[in-house]
């Protein structure tokens, strides 16, 4: 679906019988002897409750032709119908117990196949490639799940239970009739619900673009907005409200056309429906009303066809909006299955074993790797940190720094060379051994829209309050976290916009020192702090760091002249290599950046003893204090 990225599109009556196969195993789950027990006894209660309702006009008829018997019978006669209309009361509650009964028996199957298909679904999104997840929108794909999880639900209530017993009962009624009387009122029968059927699928297949049309007008709406709110202040920040407004309203118009094409196909189909199940009825009723006239049917007999008829005629005419219901389902299913078939581009190898981390070595091996084929990122990067050493990349933005930390973290496979920890290909081992190795603390710092406590126990969840603590103590957060009303209940709000970026990164670092990683890896870790809390932070870093193998990414070339060794990169390849003092020896591109540095550190310098620094750091879209240095 074009709408939120590469989903294969499964849509077609062809690929309907492909989702519901998709769907089928969830009816019967292999380790589920329980469920399946609730399945076979719901089909069972559906099969007697359709055979209850079949005899209950039967009932209506024997007491119709009872109460019509000559005057001048007995009392004994008398009492037949009562019996009659009472067998025909029992049947009806019989018949509409056992369909409650079965609702109530597969209700868990249900809510179990939904439950299942939504997790499998979230599962997946989370173990497609950043790549995947940097293509799509999260509106439309929300919504995906959302009306899909939806379809599920509605295509087990009304096809099992409507559509499938309606067919059945269809079939039995036919039946009843040509043995009852003869072929003529089976056949009229039959050939009215058939061309019911066919008139409604005809129509309904051919509405159906606009039900899509409004279901992709619809995500494109909802993604305008969810991306709009998002980005309420840069919104404000340009004064762009009523553009804002513009682009959704555009969404909103496309989403008006198709309703409304929408709302006028569906008149027509239901006119069309009333006009063939009005002549079906009138037809089989003048047939009846001949046969009465004749002798060869009783008023029971007739009353006994009508009511079959519009016994049959009521769901029918229910059928035409289940119908449509199922087919707008099964598109929904389609795009939310189409979700679960997109390939994972990073994936395990088969009977891929944990990493083993002894001390952490990292090794890159002439890697090359590009987003694009025509544009390569890197191009046969070498380095190698030994265990509980430091390694810091600098260089330009658009280098491949960040490219680097996701290289290493498997967020993408490398395209050429290997990269290699303690010895091991990292795509041999499994991710999660992987990533559960490594601590990340990243340039651009998204929280959760949950409290403080929360954010920095996300690191480990096992943790205890104590160890939350001592590690906002060690980011410098801990007692700005105390000096707010709620402590550690603070909540962050949406992505964390209620923080500063300073306190957004300083929780992001208390939660990787929670997770206690072997890998310490710093992606612009400080870029959003002043000039003291950063140096307050890397005294911190470099106690919890002292023993561990990290990588470290920056700008700001202060905050890593402490570096076992420094590799600057330069359009993907690494340009120079060394130690602080002795890249400043060779008087190469590391020597003129930390010389632009120092000379705008010593301009912000000369602004805050003026007082101007602080006012221009303060003003909306002013300069982050990282940037101001560089």
């Amino acid at each position: 679906m074009k709408s939120f990225g590469r989903v294969p599109e499964r849509t077609g009556p062809g690929n309907d019988w492909k989702t519901i196969g998709t769907l089928l195993p969830y009816l019967w789950p292999r380790d589920s002897l329980e469920l399946r027990a609730r399945v076979v006894l719901a089909l069972v209660l559906l099969a007697t409750a359709k055979g209850i309702n079949v005899v209950v006009p039967v009932f209506y008829k024997l007491a119709v032709d009872a109460i019509t018997t000559p005057a001048g019978a007995t009392s004994a006669i008398i009492a037949v119908p009562i019996m009659l209309l009472v067998a025909y009361g029992v049947a009806r509650i019989l018949a509409q117990a056992f369909g409650e009964l079965r609702d109530a028996v597969f209700a868990k199957v249900a809510q179990r196949a939904i439950r299942q298909a939504g997790l499998n679904t979230f599962r997946h999104l989370h173990a497609l490639s950043l790549r995947f997840h940097m293509d799509r929108k999260t509106g439309g794909v929300s919504r995906a799940i959302e009306r899909g999880i939806h379809g599920i639900e509605f295509l087990l209530s009304f096809m099992l239970f409507n559509v499938l017993p309606t067919i059945l009962e269809i079939l039995l009624v036919c039946g009843i009739l040509w043995t009852l009387y003869d072929f003529w009122y089976a056949l009229v029968t039959f050939v009215t619900i058939g061309g019911y059927i066919a008139w409604t699928l005809i129509i309904t297949e051919w509405r159906i673009k606009y039900r899509r049309m409004m279901n992709e007008t619809d995500e494109q709406a909802n993604t305008k907005a969810i991306d709009s709110l998002l980005n309420y202040e840069t919104v404000k920040y340009f004064n762009n409200e009523e553009h804002e407004a513009r682009r959704f309203d555009v969404a909103l118009k496309a989403y008006e056309y198709a309703a409304v094409k929408s709302k006028v196909t569906l008149s027509m189909l239901n006119v069309g429906q009333g006009v063939i199940i009005a002549c079906g009825l009138m037809l089989v009723m003048v047939m009846a009303g001949y046969g009465v006239k004749a002798g060869t049917m009783t008023v029971g007999d007739f009353v006994l066809v009508n009511s079959y008829l519009i016994q049959l005629f009521m769901p029918l005419n229910f059928l035409g909006f289940v119908y449509r219901e199922i087919r707008r389902s099964l598109t929904d299913m389609q795009t939310m299955f189409g979700l679960i078939e997109e390939p994972t581009e990073v994936a395990d190898r088969a009977h891929a074993p944990e990493l083993s981390v002894d001390g952490g070595e990292i090794s890159f091996e002439d890697v090359s790797f590009s987003y694009d084929p025509r544009r390569p990122v890197l191009e046969g990067v070498s380095f190698r940190v030994p265990a509980g050493r430091k390694l810091a990349i600098v260089g330009p933005s658009g280098a491949g720094k960040s490219t680097i930390s996701r290289l290493l973290f498997r967020f993408y496979d490398a395209t050429g060379g290997a990269i290699r920890i303690d010895g091991q290909d990292i795509r041999d081992v499994t991710q999660e051994s992987l990533r559960a190795a490594i601590g990340v603390v990243p340039q651009d710092t998204v929280l959760f829209n949950d409290t403080v406590f929360y954010n920095i126990a996300y690191g480990n969840p096992r943790a205890t309050p104590a160890e939350v603590e001592e590690a906002a103590r060690l980011a410098r957060i801990h007692d700005f976290v105390m000096a707010q009303p709620d402590g550690y209940q603070t909540h962050v709000g949406e992505r964390g916009l209620k923080l500063s970026g300073g306190e957004k990164q300083r929780v992001a670092i208390a939660r990787t020192l929670l997770k206690d990683p072997k890998i310490m890896l710093f992606d612009e870790a400080t870029s959003a702090l002043d000039t003291h809390t950063e140096r307050e932070i890397q005294a911190s870093l470099a106690e919890v760091s002292a023993h561990r193998t990290t990588l470290m990414i920056a700008h700001r070339l202060s905050t890593v002249v402490d570096a076992d060794e420094i590799l600057v990169l330069e359009d993907g390849r690494v340009v120079e290599r060394g130690t602080h003092a002795g890249l400043l020896d060779d008087g190469g591109k590391y020597a003129a950046m930390w010389q632009r540095q120092q000379e705008a550190a010593q301009a912000l310098e000369a602004l805050e003893r003026t007082g101007e620094a602080d006012e221009l750091l303060a003003a909306p879209g002013g300069p982050e204090p990282s940037k101001a240095a560089e």
